[in-house]
């Protein structure tokens, strides 16, 4: 008579598991539930194929994985399994760039995307991306034509430059300056300005890969002018001047003005460059703020200039070169120049943001709007926001108005605040913490992005646009609930 085979806890475990992996529907039959026929005809069958081959290969993992714990909380029906497929591809599908909501109180904040364009740029843009434009047509002619006539002659209007033409950033600006008229040669440039800016970019690396070589002149905090007089020789060919714009060094220092660094490059007959980096065309010393203005680096006789388009001037991400003349012509004689030009859209965009300078409509520039908003109307509209929300609030939430400093980020003006009114919250339920969370991850609407300093959330208007504010307050509204 034959012996029983006892099973053991091992064998059983492994016959449920196989039992639960049959149960798995195969593509085919999830790809007939209902609810993904129908995502298949709005977004198209090979993406729900691809996802639902994606979901059944994680799922039949996760069985695997789990067996020995709790396989009987993984859903294996295809309704369940259709329901993960909808929403991953719901997730793949969703725009990764999203607009958020910059209650930071930074105007240009990196992270953020920096400038905000005007109205009328962004109109440019879109007129000119979905249809055809004169980018390298000269219509008066019926030839080819340059893209750089559309902003060459405004930005040197408003530089007070002979001729600008424009990059991609301003570090593409500086190493095309340098690549052009020092490969192989000597720049000399204090060490108080061998800066850092976002992301490691250093002028030292910047200079090394454009092949011009570094002659450092002075120390970190006192550099004179004749300092630059004693390292000039036969290799010099430029005359480099950095302004440092995300630091500043303060106490026992020294260091040349632009007037006394072009009066040396003259006598030696050696042009002055100068990365300004944020670049400002606007003068702003009415609201505080004392960066330096490209005109006047230009009326000081530096031969060429650089800084960027997408921060104090609030257009888009660019780098500008402006100056004399032949010195933009032999830049844009570097075949590197094609390498790093800009496309139809930057071009669209920084032609719209220069016009409003050129018609003194700065206001319709955001970053310069922001920047120029008085204190009162900050305080203004903190108290009306407040009192449209407090109502909403639930008791354990404590609201207060606080004076407090915007900042203009994007690697400048590092010294120098704008006074604003804050909106601080703090809750006992929750932390500051939990807050900003679910104010960056709302279930529904735009991200916000907002500061904690100790356990307050802080919130500044300053870079809330008055047509975000509705929104702002809902999702405070939400963020701040009970559960």
């Amino acid at each position: 008579m034959g012996r029983a085979i006892e099973r053991t806890p091992k064998s059983r475990e492994n016959k449920d598991l196989n039992a639960r992996l049959r149960a798995i529907p195969s593509v085919d039959e999830l790809l007939s539930q209902p609810a993904l026929v129908s995502l298949a005809q709005s977004v198209g069958q090979g993406v729900v194929t691809q996802m639902a081959r994606s979901v059944l290969k994680d799922l039949r993992a996760q069985l695997i994985r789990d067996a020995l714990t709790s396989p009987e909380k993984i859903a294996t029906g295809p309704e369940a399994i259709a329901a993960q497929v909808a929403s991953a591809v719901e997730a793949v599908l969703a725009p990764s760039l999203r607009r958020v909501i910059n209650a930071t109180g930074v105007i240009l904040h990196t992270n953020l995307g920096r400038a905000p364009l005007a109205r009328s740029a962004s109109e440019a843009i879109g007129e000119t991306a979905v249809r055809y434009s004169n980018l390298e047509y000269d219509i008066e002619r019926g030839e080819r034509g340059k893209r750089d006539v559309h902003t060459a002659r405004l930005l040197a209007d408003l530089a007070g430059a002979e001729a600008a033409i424009v990059v991609n950033n301003n570090a593409a600006a500086v190493f095309l300056v340098l690549n052009t008229f020092a490969k192989g040669a000597e720049v000399i440039v204090s060490r108080g300005e061998l800066i850092e800016i976002g992301d490691g970019f250093r002028i030292p690396d910047i200079m090394s890969e454009s092949g011009a070589i570094l002659r450092e002149v002075g120390t970190t905090n006192r550099t004179r002018i004749r300092d630059y007089e004693r390292a000039i020789n036969s290799s010099t060919r430029l005359l480099l001047r950095v302004h440092p714009s995300n630091f500043r060094v303060t106490g026992f220092t020294e260091r040349p003005s632009l007037d006394e660094l072009v009066a040396l490059g003259r006598r030696k007959h050696i042009p002055v460059f100068e990365d300004l980096g944020s670049g400002c065309l606007a003068d702003l010393t009415s609201t505080g703020v004392t960066e330096p203005v490209v005109r006047a680096s230009c009326r000081a006789g530096a031969a060429l200039v650089s800084f960027s388009g997408d921060k104090l001037l609030g257009g888009p991400q660019a780098g500008i070169v402006a100056g004399k003349n032949e010195m933009v012509a032999r830049t844009r004689r570097n075949p590197l120049f094609r390498a790093l030009r800009v496309d139809k859209l930057t071009v669209a965009a920084l032609e719209a943001t220069l016009k409003a300078y050129y018609r003194g409509a700065i206001d319709e520039v955001p970053t310069l709007r922001m920047i120029r908003t008085p204190i009162d109307e900050m305080v203004r509209r903190a108290e009306a926001f407040a009192q449209t929300i407090t109502a909403a609030l639930p008791p354990d939430v404590e609201l207060k108005l606080l004076p407090g400093f915007s900042l203009i980020g994007g690697g400048s003006t590092p010294d120098q605040k704008l006074p604003t009114h804050l909106i601080v919250i703090t809750s006992r339920r929750h932390s500051a913490s939990t807050i900003e969370q679910r104010l960056r991850k709302p279930e529904t609407g735009a991200p916000v992005i907002a500061r904690i300093a100790g356990d307050r959330l802080i919130l500044d208007l300053r870079t809330v646009f008055p047509d975000e504010q509705g929104a702002l307050a809902s999702a405070l509204a939400v963020a701040l609930r009970p559960s």
